[in-house]
Order: structure tokens, then sequence, then C-alpha cells
């Protein structure tokens, strides 16, 4: 038995635009993080942890959570547990002895690129039907509304 078209509620209820890019996200992350749960034992705020520490030296859990949008105590969390398997190391900020630097050991770092191809590879598949000027426009559109999004607070 097949269900109802997605198109129909993208056409029909009030945030559609939102709803729409939830659900392209959901398509992309929802089965790569369940197999990278299954094949790696991490977790989503795990791994934006490790992916966010690939990109920058050194972090505070509050800079990866501002960072991620994610909240600060799944945050907290996944550097009690990331520092437990060796994936990162920890040493205290040296103007805030409130605060923890946080930077990514060569094995999470190994980690973060086997997890970043596979949603790599599903990010691909789920965007194969744009052009190359439609990746672009995409590209530019989703860059305009992060940085806007960056300047909201959270809610």
């Amino acid at each position: 038995m097949q269900g109802p078209d997605p198109e129909t509620i993208f056409d029909e209820i009030a945030f559609r635009d939102a709803y729409r890019m939830s659900y392209l996200i959901n398509a992309i992350i929802v089965p790569t993080y369940e197999d990278v749960r299954r094949d790696f034992g991490v977790i989503r705020a795990e791994y934006h942890l490790l992916m966010c520490l690939a990109h920058y030296p050194t972090l505070s859990a509050q800079d990866v959570a501002r960072l991620t949008r994610r909240p600060r105590n799944s945050i907290s969390r996944a550097v009690h547990r990331m520092l437990d398997e060796g994936y990162l190391e920890r040493r205290p900020h040296p103007d805030d002895g409130r605060q923890a630097l946080l930077s990514i050991t060569p094995a999470g770092r190994a980690l973060h690129e086997k997890i970043a191809a596979r949603l790599t590879e599903r990010q691909e598949e789920v965007l194969s039907p744009l052009s190359a000027d439609e990746r672009d426009q995409l590209d530019g559109l989703l860059q305009r509304l992060s940085r806007h999004v960056a300047d909201l607070p959270p809610s």
C-alpha cells in the first residue's frame, strides 16, 4: 500500500519551506547517522564535536554548541564520551578557569574523516538531480541563510 505523497503536505503546510528543508536533511542525516552509530558507536552530537574540532585547532564546548546550534548539554555529554574514547584532548582555558579548551586527537581526526566521507556520499546521492549551476545556486542560498541564522539568538 502506497502512502500519501509528500508533495501534498509540502503544498498545504503553512511553513512549507522549513518543512521541505527538514525533509531533505532527514533524507541525508537520519540514515547516515544510524549507520554511523551502528558502525562506529558515535551519535550525532559526538560527530558534530569531532567535525568542528577537525576544522579549528581548539574550541570550548560552548564554541561547539554555538557553531552547531546544538544544545549545550548534548555537547557536554559528547565531550565526556569523546575524551573517554581518546578522540579528544582537554586542557584548561588560560583566560577562563570555568572552561576547557578541546582539540582533536589523530584517532578523532581519522574517525571524522570516515564519517565525513559517508555524509558526503549521501549528500551527493540526494543532490544528484541538480545541475552544477543549480548546485551553485543552492550553495549561495544556503550560505546566505546560514549567515542570517548565525546572527539570530537561539530560541
